[in-house]
């Protein structure tokens, strides 16, 4: 963590950046859900006050994208950041523009929330600031490990695990004590779907939440003061402080990304909360947009091979595709099932056009002529950049040998059907069952799953910087799982998006993200309903 300090150099924002709507971005990742607001309308409208991360990855991130936004007011300090991009070798922004870094710092800090001595410091720090509460908005969203189903799932199998002392629960304490201090004009909370069925000693969570959102005084024990009307963003209807939480509807809240022109079936619940002394008939909503599905987003980037996880090479790669492409054309050949049959097609015209390239991807992999897009939209406006001459963080993850023939079948079983192969059942060929006793149960059926290219992507999450298994790319002649690039792209965030630290740090940061258009479709009805 690098040395804090007064923060005297935020003198340097003026008074037109003083005039925007402030955003406090609480639990901000590598600042999805914050890029989102601070580019709409062109960056004239929100600024950033201050983002909060705890983890050093994506607060690398995070202090990198604030640099690049600064940046678009100093030709010389945009210059440093696409050379960064663009560029092996060139050097770090910070070194070549250190003013312009340091107000980057200022405003994307590292700190654990909750801690009394982090607490203290974002309170100095947005004190210093002297921020209107009319123009001041709160966005973010707790770390949801323990909401989430598969968190849950995950947590019940842990012998000693107690609800009530996971500290994961209570995180969201820490942004309603913002709530409470700051009094934003307007609130927006993001969290995974299962908070709204997880319980933590007999009580509803979410339940609990919506009550101290509404009425945060009474909630941290000031006795009740300001209060918020909590409306959904897809739905006409709001819950306030005189409601039952038992008797609404919280699946008002659940927003479906691929509803509002996301490539990737996300399914998020967000709460826009809006300070009841702030006049309004009643609030925006989100609009539907374009439906997009995973090969609009992707197929336009470069072609890579996966690669071995031992003793990698090409050639090895190749031979080892091929071998076991075989195998299971072979096998294929005697099986009456249909589905198995129409697989065994696509592998026999994958095997023939198996990529033949040495390229797994780098970091900054040089950008090939782009293949024309035919659908037109928003969100291509939104990721594309002219000035990026590579693409960024794309670059092929090692696979075991075994798994490259599972890859292999997975997704020309998928371009063959329509869908995803199953389980033992339609994983059915000799060689493909993985070695886990628990193959058969029936409960990791999903273990190998397809990202179909007709179809919006499933949820990409953190679960990505594992293994690739629950995101094969669709091409069987590629062989490999999603790189960070595709995931960002899924995710929304434009390809000018650096991601720092290790690629595995990557993949984690792009899985916990809010997907930046989306944000930016959020933030226009923010804008509009303080308007």
């Amino acid at each position: 963590m690098r040395e804090r300090t007064s923060g005297g150099t935020m003198s340097i924002i003026g008074f037109k950046e003083k005039m925007k709507i402030r955003v406090i971005d609480l639990f901000a990742g590598p600042g999805g859900l914050g890029e989102g607001f601070a580019s709409y309308g062109g960056g004239d409208v929100f600024s950033i006050a201050a983002s909060a991360e705890m983890e050093a990855s994506a607060h690398s991130t995070l202090t990198l994208r604030a640099f690049y936004r600064l940046a678009k007011r100093d030709e010389r300090a945009l210059k440093a950041y696409y050379d960064y991009c663009n560029y092996d070798g060139a050097p770090h922004p910070s070194q070549v523009c250190k003013s312009v870094w340091q107000v980057a710092q200022d405003e994307a800090l590292q700190l654990e929330l909750g801690k009394e001595a982090d607490n203290a410091f974002l309170d100095a720090a947005l004190e210093r600031q002297q921020l209107n509460e009319d123009r001041t908005i709160l966005i973010g969203g707790p770390p949801c490990q323990a909401y989430s189903l598969v968190g849950r799932a995950r947590n019940r199998g842990l012998k000693d695990y107690v609800p009530e002392h996971d500290h994961r629960h209570y995180l969201y304490q820490q942004y309603l004590r913002i709530v409470h201090r700051y009094r934003p004009a307007i609130f927006v909370m993001e969290n995974v779907k299962g908070i709204l069925t997880s319980s933590v000693g007999g009580k509803r969570v979410f339940h609990e939440i919506l009550k101290d959102l509404a009425d945060p005084g009474r909630a941290v024990g000031q006795g009740s003061g300001v209060k918020y009307r909590i409306h959904s963003l897809v739905d006409p209807v709001y819950f306030d402080s005189g409601h039952d939480p038992a008797e609404f509807n919280s699946q008002k809240f659940v927003i479906r990304s691929e509803q509002h022109g996301i490539p990737q079936a996300r399914h998020r619940v967000i709460l826009f909360g809006v300070r009841e002394d702030i006049p309004l008939e009643r609030t925006g909503m989100l609009q539907f947009g374009m439906p997009l599905v995973i090969e609009d987003a992707i197929r336009d980037l470069p072609k890579l091979r996966s690669r071995l996880s031992k003793a990698d090479n090409a050639a090895d790669w190749r031979n080892s595709v091929l071998f076991q492409a075989s195998g299971l054309i072979g096998s294929a050949n005697v099986s009456e099932d249909q589905t198995v049959r129409r697989a065994r097609e696509v592998m026999i015209g994958a095997r023939s056009g198996l990529i033949d390239t040495e390229s797994f991807g780098a970091l900054r992999l040089p950008r090939m002529e782009a293949q024309e897009i035919v659908t037109k939209s928003g969100y291509r406006s939104w990721i594309e950049d002219s000035r990026l001459e590579v693409v960024l963080n794309h670059e092929s993850r090692g696979h075991m040998e075994s798994d490259l023939g599972r890859y292999f079948y997975a997704a020309a079983y998928a371009q063959g059907n329509e869908h995803s192969p199953k389980g033992h059942e339609e994983f059915s060929l000799p060689g493909l069952a993985p070695m886990h006793a628990n193959w058969e149960t029936g409960k990791f059926k999903d273990r190998f799953r397809v990202q179909i290219r007709g179809k919006p992507s499933t949820t990409i999450t953190s679960h990505i910087a594992k293994d690739g298994h629950y995101f094969i790319h669709y091409d069987p002649t590629q062989c490999r799982s999603l790189t960070v690039r595709e995931a960002a792209r899924l995710q929304s965030f434009p390809d000018n998006y650096f991601f720092q630290g290790t690629r595995t740090q990557q993949y984690h940061q792009v899985g916990n993200a809010v997907p930046s258009y989306l944000a930016n479709q959020i933030a226009h009805v923010v804008s509009q309903t303080l308007s």
